[in-house]
């Protein structure tokens, strides 16, 4: 099992694996080019069932049975989990240092049963399973008293962190909130308790009014570069209407969101041609009442999705400042965006 250790000074939690560390020779300096591998290699693909830890859940054909083809969406274990399913968090101390036992989960949603690497490359009714997908798995995660918050991250190409080209996305719950979750938590309420509104409600309504930076303003979801993005190209999308949890969407809303979602990637892959990327759906925390539980969490927090293309090189200046250096204004990346024809 891995451990989560605390960093006494900066609060953050750091996973550490302890099953099978890796030595200096497993590393190598090179990034490895994205693999090719074909259908009748790929465990992703359908016929390869038996290449995966057997299936959570899945979207499939009626009459068809767990771990065989006919499936849509299938979710399955990581057979590398960052996090385990099994055992307890035995929260403990050594002098200045806190940590727990890697008490979590670490799922994979396999996208699509053809051997495509790209979400935006799949027609939208499949895009819109893998949003039900995403939904559905947060529910029942949010089961677990132990578990605390739920990501979803999607990583595509190798310089994304990627290890497999068929199209995929990670759900990673953990029984902590992530710091950088908890910053957007903690900005997000310390707004909310000065003004007595949602910012992310403020801000999608202030770039509606000045839609510079605005890519697409769809009938649910305002898609958006931010007004001081990390990365060049840097897209949000939020839902318009206020909502903490992405797991109370809508059908009507997963049916724009797809569109929504596929037609922003496929434009950022024209325009760039075709970037690794990483997107992250950031929603509420667990909404289990708990001691210190947050009550004003469905009123101050925004759910949102980020799409982060690998264009550059984080440095040592921006590893060591927390400053990031941007040379394209979101103004130009909106622009340029709103321009290409899919």
């Amino acid at each position: 099992m891995s451990l989560l250790r605390k960093d006494p000074i900066l609060g953050r939690w750091i996973i550490i694996s302890t099953e099978r560390p890796k030595r200096p020779e497993d590393y190598t300096i090179l990034e490895e080019p994205e693999g090719h591998a074909g259908p009748e290699d790929c465990p992703f693909c359908a016929g390869n069932e038996s290449k995966t830890p057997p299936e959570i859940s899945s979207f499939r054909a009626e009459k068809t049975k767990p771990n065989t083809p006919g499936w849509w969406i299938r979710s399955i274990p990581s057979a590398d989990p960052f996090l385990n399913s099994e055992g307890h968090l035995e929260r403990e101390g050594s002098g200045i240092y806190d940590w727990m036992n890697g008490v979590g989960a670490h799922e994979i949603i396999i996208e699509s049963p053809e051997h495509v690497l790209r979400i935006e490359d799949l027609p939208e009714s499949q895009v819109e399973k893998v949003l039900w997908a995403y939904r559905d798995r947060i529910l029942n995660l949010e089961r677990d008293e132990r578990l605390r918050y739920v990501l979803i991250v999607k990583n595509q190409g190798a310089a994304a962190g990627s290890a497999i080209p068929h199209t995929h996305s990670q759900i990673i719950a953990t029984p902590i909130i992530p710091k950088l979750v908890k910053e957007k938590l903690d900005g997000a309420k310390s707004y909310y308790d000065y003004k007595e509104r949602c910012v992310f409600c403020d801000m999608i309504r202030q770039e509606q009014l000045s839609p510079e930076r605005v890519i697409e303003d769809s009938r649910h979801f305002l898609v958006m570069a931010p007004f001081a993005p990390r990365f060049p190209f840097e897209i949000w999308i939020y839902p318009k209407e206020h909502s903490c949890s992405y797991a109370d969407i809508s059908k009507e809303q997963i049916m724009d969101l797809s569109r929504v979602l596929r037609a922003t990637l496929g434009k950022l892959g024209k325009a760039l041609n075709k970037p690794p990327y990483n997107y992250i759906l950031y929603t509420a925390p667990n909404r289990v009442p708990r001691r210190g539980h947050w009550h004003s969490l469905k009123d101050d927090f925004h759910w949102h999705l980020e799409i982060m293309p690998r264009l550059m090189r984080v440095a040592g200046f921006e590893r060591g400042s927390g400053f990031y250096t941007n040379p394209t204004p979101p103004e130009l990346a909106a622009q340029s965006l709103r321009d290409v024809t899919l």
